[in-house]
């Protein structure tokens, strides 16, 4: 049995200890947000947040976990379910277009508000740079990140 937090709620949960966090998330805890994309840690679509940092959940084992707190896109908004600033300018600047990507790329994009709360262009390209779009919507991706910087100032 490994014990973890996510998204505020301790779990325990009876997975083989090489189990990607990312199938445990999904198949054990409900928690379909995060994507599976590549499997390689090279795309983003899982991306979730592990101690306040960012992880690629497809290849990090649930073994790691034990003791962490996991924050997934389902447990970024805040306690009273009004949104983060993040997930709201994704939706004003209707960021999305196949989505499939989104939640990795605003869980990327919250680390890093909360890191660097006043981002240029050249901080969010470098920060955001494994996180692919195969639509292409990077330039309303970086728009929406300014735009949510703005809120939390």
């Amino acid at each position: 049995m490994i014990t973890l937090k996510v998204n505020g709620q301790e779990r325990s949960v009876n997975a083989d200890p090489d189990t990607p966090i990312l199938w445990v998330l999904r198949d054990e805890l409900g928690l379909v947000g995060t994507k599976f994309g590549c499997g390689l840690a090279q795309c983003g679509s899982c991306t979730v947040h592990m101690n306040g940092k960012t992880i690629r959940s497809c290849s990090t084992p649930i073994a790691s976990a034990a003791g962490a707190e996991i924050t997934t896109i389902e447990g970024l908004a805040n306690a009273d379910g009004t949104l983060h600033p993040v997930q709201q300018a994704w939706i004003d600047l209707d960021v999305a277009q196949c989505g499939y990507c989104q939640a990795g790329q605003m869980m990327s994009a919250a680390a890093l508000l909360r890191d660097n709360p006043k981002p240029t262009d050249a901080d969010i390209d470098q920060a955001m740079f494994g996180n692919l779009c195969r639509c292409g919507t990077y330039t309303r991706i970086r728009a929406a990140i300014h735009a949510a910087a703005s809120k939390l100032a």
